[in-house]
């Protein structure tokens, strides 16, 4: 196996502990580990669990309120005003440019679709909407599905499917497992069930900012990428598409990724910590 950066330190004079020796050993070999800086401590944990409450009291706000005839425009105005209601705010806003509160993405939209006065909600539109929120400089990122009154089979299953790979993503999971062993579930169930899996945009760490390492890809095989250790923070947020996995960004706008065939996608996503039994979910 080809011998990775070393990313583990001890530092000079502290005494080995459990943990050292358990991430040692998998360095030693050759496998990707984290640095300590992605193991959180106790307290980041619990400033991102309040984090993650308001993110959950957002999308229970969406839940409550979205329907047919309702632009992408009010659902923004929503999130935007829930969370700073509840002395948060919302990371999408600004970030790298990005004009809104949250992303909005309809049918063919992957994700990263701006809220617009023009675009209305129809009944049979598949939606996802996706919010991360930042309180006391904590991070927590999730994203659901609503499905808009009654929808074709085909889109049923997908937002099904979608969320069932979230699911199998996080039963696979260990601690001391592998990034690799998320996407390789994600990816089996969605071909089992006659879909793709998005391979240009994947999860990643988050807590103390919106994007830190790991990468969490949602292809790929067993036993590869990144050491999964207790302490970590990320997402997990397969996209899974109906047609083909190839995506491509409106140029007009620089963010919305659409599918390649302009068939459905949905996507849905939580952040969670790993503990020592495995993951604990931070976001609903």
């Amino acid at each position: 196996m080809k011998r990775h950066k070393i990313n583990w330190r001890v530092p000079k004079g502290a005494e080995l502990t459990e943990l050292d020796k358990k991430v040692l050993f998998y360095q030693d070999k050759g496998h990707l580990v984290p640095t300590r800086q992605l193991i959180k401590t106790p307290e980041q944990i619990e400033g991102i669990r309040r984090s993650g409450v308001i993110n959950t009291g957002v999308l229970d706000l969406v839940e409550k309120k979205i329907h047919a005839g309702m632009s992408t425009a009010e659902i923004d105005k929503l999130v935007y005003e829930y969370t700073r209601d509840h002395g948060a705010i919302p990371a999408c806003l600004g970030y790298e440019g990005f004009p809104k509160s949250c992303c909005t993405s309809i049918n063919e939209v992957v994700c990263h679709g701006i809220p617009s006065e023009e675009e209305v909600l129809e009944e049979g539109d598949i939606i996802n909407v996706d919010c991360t929120t930042i309180l006391d400089g904590y991070y927590a990122d999730a994203s659901r599905m609503f499905i808009i009154g009654k929808t074709t089979p085909q889109k049923e299953k997908l937002v099904r499917v979608a969320k069932e790979c979230l699911e199998v993503g996080m039963e696979a999971a260990r601690p001391f497992g592998f990034v690799g062993d998320i996407g390789h579930a994600v990816e089996k169930h969605a071909k089992k069930n006659g879909f793709s899996v998005v391979r240009d945009l994947c999860g990643h760490g988050v807590g103390v900012e919106f994007h830190e390492e790991p990468d969490v890809e949602h292809f790929g095989k067993k036993g590869t990428g990144m050491l999964l250790v207790p302490g970590m923070v990320f997402t997990i947020e397969p996209m899974i598409n109906m047609g083909t996995w190839e995506v491509f960004i409106d140029e007009e706008d620089g963010w919305t990724v659409v599918t390649e065939d302009e068939l459905p996608s949905a996507q849905w996503e939580h952040t969670f910590v790993m503990t020592e039994q495995g993951l604990e979910i931070l976001t609903y």
